[in-house]
């Protein structure tokens, strides 16, 4: 289960990232790819990802502004911003969950996909945003 959300969370990535840097609705971006046959597929849990990601980007932007230190949201490299933008979703409002897999899932995609300093940087504005989840779902 754990390696097909790896993979959910990298298809998330990249369709909000296509549609970030295209300027194209992801919504409409997710129901693409999920019409294509020579696009991988897009399994229920990326969507989810994408559409919750979509449904709370205002909220989850403030938090991340709030939490990036150092970074404004738009001057963040931009796979991190999406991979900061998943995290916080899944640490907020994905039950199933837990914190810690979260924040690893990011970090670990970090890893692979963006600069040296990322990996470090996500695990701490995610951990920041982590140690107050409890109020901040109690508030949502």
């Amino acid at each position: 289960m754990q390696r097909a959300r790896t993979k959910a969370r990298k298809r998330a990535l990249d369709i909000l990232f296509e549609s970030e840097a295209r300027g194209d609705d992801p919504l409409a971006v997710l129901t693409q790819r999920r019409e294509t046959d020579d696009a991988p597929p897009v399994s229920d849990y990326a969507a989810m990802l994408v559409e919750g990601v979509v449904q709370h980007r205002d909220r989850i932007d403030q938090l991340l502004a709030e939490h990036a230190e150092g970074w404004t949201v738009a001057r963040m490299p931009a796979v991190d911003r999406t991979l900061l933008r998943i995290g916080v979703f899944e640490l907020l409002w994905v039950d199933e969950i837990d914190d810690p897999v979260a924040i690893t899932e990011a970090v670990e995609l970090a890893r692979t996909l963006s600069t040296d300093d990322s990996p470090r940087y996500l695990n701490g504005v995610l951990g920041r945003i982590a140690d107050i989840a409890e109020h901040l779902r109690a508030s949502r």
